[in-house]
């Protein structure tokens, strides 16, 4: 089937409303890119759909997670019938919600909020004095909804005020004792170099005492992330935290698995999230595909667990345990990396749900190796997880109680 233009002014018109789609939907692409996309398209020709299709992938795709989503809107926007009419589906009322939600669901809402018509500049002009009042009264309300909404179920709107948020979120993590020294004024163990000295200045009249104390540091954090496709909703998200965890402090070693272990620790210390992201998007190979928590957690300890795992450091292990892979292996790594740090603490978006059970092989052999156990679905689950960071005597008193 071969794609036909009426003439050339109505099909650049066409090329530009669709990357406005795109951009809707959540895909970043300005004014250079309808130009290349345009010249591109020039340059291809299109006799062939299959042509024209890469052309314009090759323009507005830059990393791996936006794949999905340009496949189903371009299939939506040039007349796919059997893709638009599981659009219009979708669009009509219905009586109930799912609990959990496919990955196409997730990504056709987001097309159908995209191609939905915006309303009148008319309109919105007449209502904006009530709108102002109304958002007075509600900002805290719609606030807190988007604190515990969950990030599978966000709109594009909700994702970009979800990132904003992310960016100011701050992480305590408790101060721990060095084996450094430095001087203290009142407590600590007597400096003797330093008192002698002292004592010089009176001629030995007197001796003043000075002392000396352990210096307090925040310890290394790593971040170990699953990128498989049962964790890509949550892992694009993930990525902005830990990009602004790299950028709030010092010593942040972050690692991606999949298939394979990846450190993107360097990529993580740009400042741009953006620059930052599409880095790690070219780097990374098995985005979205299986898990092998097993083989992963082992290559890390025998590559960089001595490099990063050093002075008490804390480490956070997000996954949702679900490894397609043998596990016979999994609990020895897990023990080896619960005793190389001070803290090992374990995100699983799948305990978001009250009946939870670890049935699982992968999450009963992880699970007695942590030593806290928390879900991440949510912005009111990362707040959470500072709390438990900035208070670290209370973390024991939570146990394991899925430990079978």
């Amino acid at each position: 089937m071969s794609i036909r233009p009426r003439d050339n002014g109505t099909f650049a018109e066409n090329i530009l409303h669709f990357a406005r789609t795109l951009r809707r939907a959540g895909i970043p692409v300005g004014p250079g890119r309808v130009i290349e996309a345009i010249r591109a398209v020039e340059c291809a020709g299109i006799e062939r759909r299959d042509d024209f299709y890469w052309t314009l992938h090759a323009v507005f795709v830059n990393r791996h997670d936006q794949w999905p989503l340009f496949d189903q809107a371009f299939h939506i926007f040039w007349r796919n019938p059997d893709i638009l009419k599981k659009m219009m589906d979708m669009m009509l009322p219905t009586t109930y919600l799912d609990k959990v939600q496919s990955q196409e669901d997730e990504i056709a809402k987001r097309l159908s909020q995209a191609l939905a018509p915006s309303e009148a500049p008319d309109s919105a002009q007449e209502d904006q004095g009530e709108e102002v009042e109304i958002n007075a009264e509600l900002t805290t309300s719609d606030k807190e909804l988007l604190q515990t909404k969950d990030f599978e179920s966000m709109s594009v709107e909700e994702l970009e005020e979800a990132r904003k948020a992310l960016v100011r979120l701050k992480l305590p993590i408790r101060e721990v004792k060095t084996r450094r020294l430095i001087a203290d004024r009142r407590t600590g163990k007597v400096d003797m170099r330093r008192t002698l000295r002292a004592s010089q200045r009176t001629g030995g009249a007197t001796i003043p005492l000075r002392f000396k104390s352990p210096a307090k540091r925040h310890p290394p954090l790593v971040v170990l992330c699953d990128i498989s496709g049962s964790m890509s909703q949550y892992s694009r998200m993930l990525l902005h935290f830990m990009h602004a965890l790299t950028n709030d402090r010092d010593r942040v070693h972050t690692f991606v698995f999949g298939t394979r272990l990846t450190n993107i620790t360097r990529y993580m210390r740009y400042r741009d999230v953006d620059e930052a992201l599409d880095a790690v998007s070219e780097t990374v190979e098995d985005w979205s595909g299986g898990t092998r928590i097993g083989a992963t957690i082992a290559e890390f300890n025998k590559y960089w667990s001595r490099r990063v795992l050093g002075q008490g450091a804390v480490t956070l292990l997000i996954s949702d345990g679900l490894d397609r892979d043998t596990v016979d292996d999994l609990g020895v790594q897990m023990e080896r990396l619960h005793k190389s740090c001070r803290q090992l603490i374990w995100l699983n978006p799948l305990l978001r749900y009250d009946g939870f059970e670890p049935k699982a092989r992968g999450i009963k052999a992880i699970l007695p190796h942590v030593d806290i156990f928390r879900t991440v679905h949510n912005l009111q689950s990362l707040h959470d997880l500072a709390e438990i960071l900035s208070a670290p005597d209370q973390s024991q008193a939570v146990q394991r109680r899925f430990v079978a």
